[in-house]
């Protein structure tokens, strides 16, 4: 009892300490498995391509090290690029008002030329479509259910290319392309691998559900930009509190090596962290984008603390739940909610000066009176237009055509139709040769084998955090349940596949730490190697496939009847 205390008041690990009987095993050729050091277990180096490799492609030395060093962006890079072609070609296409552009659209072009909402007439879209110029802008304030911060953003593009359906379209589509540049970088930081984070950039960007809702103006995907900016700026925070632990701890003169320290553990303070103030900020403006914000500012925050915990303990500390408790939860709280709340009170501020939106002036007519005068009246007239807004979100339970349980989400029960139109042979183009008609369709509905797949990846990772205890698979995790699990809280209202969109880059990242998995662990055997290298590289040649194929229903191509069939692969696709 007396002789372990002492290394566990130090924060030795389990495995620091090798058993007797490997020792014993060393003469007939046991390998003890190699204990990683603790500078490496605070902050993890980045894995580098073997040397095997480079010899077999016949890099020498000095170049593939200039490649690795480029690889670290230029990888990115590529990737991104290659989305944004694909995101960005026949972006004005189709030339129409689809699904909910006909509210955020319109909103946003208000916003832009006067600061709040109008309330447009009803089947304007055609005039818009016609001659956008000649639809004047109304006066009147409009009734609208979600925060202005997406709406101001569609309407950046409005701003730069006009109100038309490709200026409409156009900053989200720089959203969905910037995300699929920072995704693979925060796949790499957080697998300390280049090509897994590029691998997880590369199937967000042939994953039919975010390609569809980059070439939409809806607000959803500018909430899962602004949600995975914030994970990605969590995540340097992470690693930069880590290394300042790292920095502090006493350094062993005699083997060279970092030793845990309990003091240190538990009193450092980590100080200014602008990675976690940039994280409020972003949770703020998804918050601003879309109320469901809340829940992944809830999440966030959480796991944030939970990494801190980690640290510490990793540094040595007898009690990191209470150092914690001391040094980093009123600052964690500080830099997070009340910055996130400022942001989101901060994005109503064309409909505070303007003194014209809807319910604006609520305080001072209707809601004269009570308990609560004391306030500015535009908090009040804010407060009340919020609440009104949430009575109108939880009793949303008219029933849609296209509408979707959340539990359906994963296998892709039922997607969304966008836009859809069955040409006549020779029409809008539909080749001349077609026997009976076309169909252009724009359905909003991912890459099927990557989400099939990422159903099994979501078991693995879950297996991986429970039993492993893999931060990487609990971050993964906190990021998916945190845009998914808080529909099954409002199954009664009327919910959609598209919806999901906010955790379609998690489901990546669990896509490519299984295939991870699948290339083996570090030091496998060329065999296992390559047996696993095969396996991961059909797996993501056959979801390019799939995209490919779905293609048409992505982009409202025009293509055969029979061929529009044999792409409706469950029956409630159609």
């Amino acid at each position: 009892m007396t002789s372990t205390a002492p290394e566990a008041l130090q924060g030795h690990d389990a495995d620091d300490q090798q058993p007797s009987w490997p020792q014993r095993l060393r003469r007939f050729g046991h390998a003890p498995r190699p204990v990683t050091g603790l500078r490496e277990r605070l902050v993890p180096p980045y894995t580098r391509p073997s040397d095997r490799l480079w010899a077999v492609l016949g890099v020498p030395g000095p170049v593939a090290g200039r490649l690795v060093r480029w690889s670290a962006w230029g990888g990115p890079v590529l990737v991104a690029l290659v989305a944004g072609v694909l995101r960005f070609w026949n972006l004005g296409q189709p030339k129409a008002v689809i699904f909910d552009e006909t509210y955020y659209a319109k909103d946003a072009w208000s916003l832009i030329n006067q600061g709040y909402e109008g309330n447009w007439p009803k089947d304007v879209d055609a005039s818009i479509l016609k001659d956008p110029s000649a639809v004047p802008v109304p006066a009147d304030p409009g009734y609208v259910v979600h925060p202005p911060v997406g709406k101001w953003v569609i309407g950046l593009g409005e701003q730069l290319f006009g109100f038309t359906p490709f200026g409409w379209r156009f900053m989200v589509a720089v959203l969905g392309t910037l995300s699929v540049l920072m995704l693979c970088r925060i796949g790499r930081r957080l697998f300390r691998s280049t090509f897994l984070g590029c691998l997880a950039g590369a199937l967000l960007a042939v994953d039919g559900l975010h390609f569809v809702m980059s070439r939409t103006a809806l607000l959803d995907l500018v909430l899962m930009f602004f949600v995975l900016a914030a994970f990605g700026a969590l995540l340097i925070d992470r690693d930069r509190a880590r290394a300042r632990l790292a920095g502090a701890l006493p350094v062993d003169e005699a083997e060279g090596i970092l030793r845990p320290d309990a003091s240190v553990a538990e009193t450092l303070r980590l100080g200014w962290r602008p990675w976690r103030l940039a994280a409020g900020v972003l949770l703020g403006l998804a918050i601003a984008t879309k109320w469901s914000g809340l829940y992944t500012l809830a999440a966030f925050a959480l796991m944030a603390v939970v990494w801190d915990v980690g640290a510490r303990r990793t540094a040595g500390a007898v009690r990191p739940y209470r150092a914690v408790a001391r040094r980093d939860i009123v600052p964690a709280f500080l830099s997070t909610v009340p910055v996130a709340i400022a942001t989101y009170l901060a994005s109503w501020t064309g409909w505070i000066v303007t003194d014209k939106g809807y319910f604006r002036n609520w305080a001072t007519t209707a809601g004269q009176g009570g308990d609560w005068t004391w306030l500015p009246d535009w908090v009040r007239s804010l407060w009340h237009y919020e609440y009104e807004v949430y009575q109108f979100h939880v009793n949303l339970t008219s029933g849609h055509t296209y509408q979707s349980n959340p539990w359906s989400w994963i296998v892709l029960g039922r997607p969304v139709s966008y836009f859809y139109e069955d040409p006549a042979a020779g029409k809008d183009g539909c080749p001349a040769e077609t026997a009976g008609k076309c169909a252009r369709e724009v359905l909003a509905i991912g890459t099927p084998l990557l989400w099939w797949a990422g159903a099994f990846a979501l078991c693995y990772v879950l297996w991986r955090w429970f039993f492993r205890r893999d931060w990487r698979a609990g971050a993964i995790a906190c990021g998916v349940v945190a845009g998914w699990a808080p529909w099954f809280l409002y199954q009664e209202r009327t919910i959609f596949l598209f919806y999901a969109v906010i955790f379609v880059p998690f489901l990546c990242l669990a896509v490519a730490m299984m295939i991870g998995a699948f290339l083996g662990p570090p030091g496998a055997d060329e065999r296992r190697r390559t047996v696993g290298a095969v396996g991961a590289g059909v797996l993501v040649l056959l979801i390019i496939w799939n995209f490919i194929y779905f293609w048409p229903l992505y982009t409202g191509a025009p293509i055969p009847l029979d061929s529009w069939r044999s792409r409706m692969w469950l029956d409630t696709w159609v």
